[in-house]
């Protein structure tokens, strides 16, 4: 459908991922067929040109709605975790990423909130780390989560990246696309008489 959206070899141009997924997370990707349309759809998301929403079940009763403004840093202590940084730390040098995350409320139960998130900023583990930060790690999180994180029997963590919004490389129209949340975390909000 999108012939332009579909890196690099050795000596040929070979399809591309433009941006990627914690191997947990679940949902769209964006794809380069040619070395125009990646440099052109990497510029929009250096810029933040790109809207990326996603969907989190968490642990407990979050906000109506709220930012997430912390930045992040390599964890020295567990070199595959991200950390979120305080202000003490950031006085230290130590290298960080400016990171800004919004969510609102979509759903509750008794334990739980479903959220949709925007990313601002995209930086590895941002949404995981930053909802941590506050207290309200995505169910079933391994890296992130605590002990609750096996009442749901789930195999990976609650994180789904369900929209794209772009604007073409090649003639600049604005692309959306959506994708429906997977049958494994469907299967969780029904057990949670929650819906999207």
């Amino acid at each position: 459908q999108h012939p332009h959206l579909l890196g690099v070899g050795k000596n040929r141009w070979e399809p591309g991922l433009v941006h990627r997924l914690d191997t947990e997370t679940s949902g769209l990707v964006l794809v380069a067929k040619t070395q125009t349309a990646f440099d052109r759809l990497r510029q929009q998301f250096r810029r933040r040109q790109v809207a990326k929403i996603y969907w989190a079940l968490v642990w407990g009763t979050t906000n109506a709605a709220g930012v997430i403004d912390l930045p992040l840093a390599h964890d020295p202590r567990d070199k595959r975790r991200m950390r979120a940084v305080s202000e003490s730390l950031r006085m230290k040098k130590i290298k960080t990423w400016k990171a800004l995350t919004r969510y609102r409320k979509v759903g509750q139960s008794a334990e739980s909130t479903l959220l949709e998130i925007t990313m601002e900023t995209g930086v590895t583990h941002q949404i995981r780390v930053h909802l941590a930060a506050i207290g309200h790690p995505i169910v079933a999180d391994a890296l992130y989560g605590d002990d609750r994180m096996d009442k749901f029997d789930l195999q990976r963590h609650f994180l789904h990246a369900c929209r794209l919004e772009f604007r073409h490389p090649e003639d600049g129209r604005v692309v959306k696309l959506e994708t429906k949340l997977p049958g494994d975390l469907t299967e969780i909000l029904r057990r949670l008489k929650m819906e999207l």
